[in-house]
């Protein structure tokens, strides 16, 4: 049997039907969170549907149409990622996730997803992956979000939980936007810093039914990474969890609604495994309820790790905001 390190002393490999002991005691733990999004956890309430779940997925990988895989962290099964469905002959496959509390907060799901998306692409030859997701499931979108996907559309009302219907968004991410690991330059890569930079502005946006997640910032940068606000006299430099956690309570506090901020102009250059880029951007909302309009420029490090291309740092300069009627 495989395994893959996922970092935090966790583990990604597959999850078959002897292991319905240790997958129904997890699911029990993750049950009121997971419940509501993955149909399977509603049917796998005792050891003999919990195996069924599993014999299920080992059909499909015999047969070439899915896949389960569990992570474990510290030992202890707390999630897993799957190819849903799997079809070689179209090139087209969807991938999803689970994962309990005891997970949450390590980017592992989103690790391990990357990882499905890789051999997806480089070892099968698909074309298009597909994230199939309800549309309240908020933290199952970010992490599209995260792995650079892009919403194709909304199926209004396409499912029903408990006799409530929901309406469940699409999201996909095609093999030619898809970096390639160990790519020093070229289009790939650039294609990679520009979802990495769409990843970071996107955070902040609050735009209509759009919920900010700052969250995903650590998933963009180095966990060692620093922001830079060149204000005032003084520079002012932030650690991560600095930046994002003020900055998280004026987006949802109702301090900065109808915020977005987005790049109106780029340039990057990319050296082996180092990059930088210096972006103009432009940015709106209203701040305390007076709309505000405003520029800047941004200058931006990044890193190649083993994990993929990374952000390490960013500092940027705001032009003064004007505000309108």
């Amino acid at each position: 049997m495989f395994t893959l390190p996922l970092g935090d002393h966790a583990r990604l490999r597959p999850l078959e039907p002897w292991q319905a002991q240790e997958f129904l005691a997890h699911i029990d733990r993750a049950r009121t969170s997971v419940d509501p999004w993955i149909p399977w956890a509603t049917f796998s309430t005792d050891l003999d549907s919990a195996t069924a779940t599993l014999q299920r997925y080992a059909d499909r990988l015999a047969q070439d149409t899915g896949r389960i895989y569990g992570i474990w962290l510290d030992g202890t099964l707390v999630g897993g990622v799957m190819f849903t469905h799997f079809d070689s002959a179209s090139g087209v496959c969807e991938i999803g996730c689970w994962l309990e509390q005891a997970g949450e907060g390590r980017g592992l799901v989103t690790r391990a997803c990357r990882m499905l998306i890789d051999w997806a692409f480089q070892e099968r030859g698909m074309s298009r992956v597909e994230w199939w997701v309800a549309a309240g499931n908020t933290r199952s979108i970010a992490v599209a979000r995260r792995l650079g996907m892009t919403r194709d559309g909304v199926l209004r009302q396409r499912s029903s939980y408990r006799g409530a219907r929901q309406d469940s968004e699409v999201w996909s991410v095609l093999s030619e936007e898809w970096p390639s690991p160990g790519e020093a330059s070229g289009p790939r890569v650039q294609a990679e810093l520009d979802r990495l930079m769409r990843v970071f502005t996107g955070a902040f946006t609050n735009t209509g039914d759009s919920r900010p997640d700052l969250g995903i910032i650590r998933d963009v940068f180095i966990p060692q990474g620093r922001i830079i606000a060149n204000v005032g006299d003084e520079p002012v430099i932030y650690d991560l969890d600095a930046f994002i956690e003020p900055r998280q309570k004026m987006l949802t506090d109702g301090t900065l609604t109808e915020f977005c901020e987005w790049e109106v102009a780029e340039r990057t250059e990319i050296s082996g495994s180092i990059a930088h880029r210096f972006s103009e951007y432009r940015k709106s909302g209203f701040h305390h309820g007076e709309w505000f309009e405003g520029t800047g420029h941004k200058t931006t490090q990044f890193i190649r790790t083993p994990s993929g291309w990374r952000m390490s740092s960013l500092a940027w300069d705001d032009a003064p905001a004007t505000a309108t009627e």
